[in-house]
């Protein structure tokens, strides 16, 4: 499991669309919820396959503007082969860091 976390200065909304528009994976689902006085949570879920750890990656994007800010938290998991074996080739890695790599030009807190 690889995760990250850090604020962007566009709204919620606008951040999910970039996620969407340039994640090289399959966008699996997605929801996103007004919460009144424009604050919005949202939540995409995409899968990839990975040669290497010959299994399918999740990951989940979740950002929201709850606390003024917009937070994005990206989670990749189940790339580990075997039950015990915990070791995947950097796949959660690089999945869960392509959000921040499609965000960074709107970065201001990591």
């Amino acid at each position: 499991m690889s995760t990250y976390n850090f604020k962007v200065r566009i709204s919620p909304e606008e951040a999910m669309n970039l996620v969407k528009e340039n994640e090289n994976a399959d966008l699996v689902h997605e929801e996103i919820h007004n919460l009144g006085n424009n604050v919005y949570i949202g939540t995409l879920v995409f899968e990839k396959y990975f040669m290497r750890v010959e299994s399918r990656v999740a990951l989940v994007v979740i950002i929201d503007n709850i606390y003024g800010a917009t937070d994005v938290r990206s989670i990749s998991t189940g790339s580990s082969q075997g039950a015990f074996f915990k070791f995947d080739w950097g796949a959660a890695e690089k999945l869960a860091g392509s959000v921040q790599k499609i965000l960074n030009d709107y970065i201001v807190d990591k």
